[in-house]
């Protein structure tokens, strides 16, 4: 069965801001630009995601720690790049007169690196794997929007310490398997690139991005993973004692997922005309049970649906909705809002069979099925929504890339709201004419898959080095 999902494609901004305040996931209204109130829903999806991503953080042998908020100018202007990088973008704490000026973290390094420089002493100390759940703030110049581009930014960070290159390295292809199983659970589809080096993280070696597709057209990066090399450690001074007695410079690397951005990603990516369809691992109510009163059987009715309700409580996140000022129709219309994966429907009919009629919110197939069956019925259902949703999501980014052999053709992809593959010889002055006359930007060249040119670059008409893919991005 097939559910209406028109409105999202048709005016995505209109429906992504009605949908986020009516399913109570975050209001915009907060009169500071760039703050965002997250509401109770949106809380605790965000909650979820980022005990999902903590518990494989965890299983990998991060240790979880809370750094302060402030760093120095002085230790903010350590590394070159860096502040050249993030200069325009921090919020400032001015004390007055005579005491320094504080750097609100717009990220962690200048904050984290200045320790790791005192815990460090001997190749025994590595490898180093922190991480932190918390805010980062950024002055963001350019037209911001709830849960994408926002200046207040929920985030998990995470910073290592290495003894080699090989090393960090490794590092880099954990975190890559720790992102890919978390947004996997999310059903979030996503392409992996290789950042240009005019866009890499500033300071590191190599950026890699993880882009999620959004029905606009426009590519939403839910996540980054930095090799830093050596750069930070020779700005901090982050030595050890090598395994032979000598001292060494240390290797590092660092990543970050968005908790707002894939909160985005979900909502975006799979709701409907109808409202949320939440993955079932993060959805606050995962199984609701709908009692339609039957004038004279209304007590067996609501006695067998909180029946229903503790049969499934005790694996899922199971609500009964015994309102009686509203109707069936309007519980229905609300559950399927709030996303809930599963709706159990128990009427008369179904206190006399002993069953009860479920509905998947995916595609609202609904389905009679034993009061017996009914735990493994549910199991079945939440297994199946979350491979359907990650399936579809897959399909649908797949469908929105277009190979483009001009500017033009480049520009009408976009225009069409969609991403454009092209061939690109690597030079900065291509990509930024690209920009300038298609106006949307070069995301990199895929890490997940190998693609090789064939051809000429579509700008310059020189020979090209890159497959590397263009969009407009938030």
């Amino acid at each position: 069965m097939s559910v209406q999902a028109a409105k999202k494609f048709e005016n995505f901004s209109a429906w992504f801001d009605d949908l986020i305040l009516r399913a109570r996931i975050a209001d915009n209204r907060f009169p500071v630009k760039g703050f965002i109130v997250y509401m109770e829903n949106g809380a605790y999806i965000m909650d979820k995601i980022r005990e999902l991503l903590e518990d494989e953080l965890e299983k990998t042998g991060h240790r979880k720690m809370y750094f302060p908020l402030v760093t120095s100018e002085e230790l903010f202007g350590k590394e070159a790049e860096h502040i050249k990088g993030f200069s325009r973008e921090v919020f400032v704490i001015d004390q007055g007169s005579g005491e320094q000026k504080l750097i609100i973290r717009p990220t962690s390094e200048t904050i984290m690196y200045p320790m790791f420089r005192l815990w460090i002493r001997s190749h025994a100390d590595l490898p180093l794997k922190v991480y932190q759940s918390v805010n980062v703030y950024r002055r963001e110049t350019k037209a911001t929007r709830a849960l994408y581009r926002v200046r207040e930014i929920p985030w998990n960070e995470a910073h290592t310490v290495h003894e080699s290159p090989s090393d960090a390295e490794r590092q880099v292809r954990e975190a890559l398997e720790i992102y890919q199983k978390v947004l996997e659970r999310l059903g979030i589809g996503y392409m992996i690139f290789k950042r240009p080096d005019f866009d890499k993280f500033a300071g590191a070696v190599y950026s890699l991005a993880f882009d999620a597709w959004n029905p606009d057209g426009k590519v939403n990066q839910v996540a980054t993973i930095h090799n830093l090399g050596r750069n930070f450690a020779k700005a901090y001074g982050i030595e050890f004692e090598k395994r032979d007695g000598s001292r060494g410079t240390a290797y590092q690397t660092c990543y970050g997922l968005g908790f707002s951005r894939v909160l985005a990603a979900i909502i975006a990516q799979h709701g409907d005309d109808h409202g949320l369809v939440l993955p079932p691992i993060v959805a606050p109510v995962q199984v609701v049970v709908v009692p339609i009163p039957f004038k004279g059987q209304e007590r067996e009715i609501y006695e067998y649906a909180g029946k229903i309700r503790g049969a499934l409580a005790g694996r899922w996140r199971a609500a009964l909705d015994d309102r009686e000022d509203v109707t069936p129709g309007e519980k229905f219309y609300h559950w399927e809002l709030m996303g809930a994966p599963v709706r159990v429907e128990v009427g008369p009919r179904e206190v006399a069979e002993y069953s009860a009629t479920v509905a998947r919110r995916d595609t609202l197939e609904r389905v009679k099925v034993s009061f017996e069956e009914l735990p493994s019925k549910v199991e079945e259902l939440m297994r199946s929504i979350e491979a359907n949703l990650l399936e579809k999501s897959r399909r649908m980014m797949l469908s929105l890339i277009s190979d483009a052999g001009s500017v033009e053709e480049v520009k009408k992809i976009l225009r069409d709201r969609r991403i454009a593959r092209i061939e690109w010889c690597g030079e900065v002055e291509c990509a930024e004419r690209l920009k300038e006359e298609a106006g949307g930007e070069i995301r990199g060249e895929r890490y997940d898959i190998a693609e090789t040119p064939k051809g000429r670059c579509v700008v310059c008409g020189g020979g090209a080095r890159f497959v590397v893919y263009v969009a407009r991005a938030y």
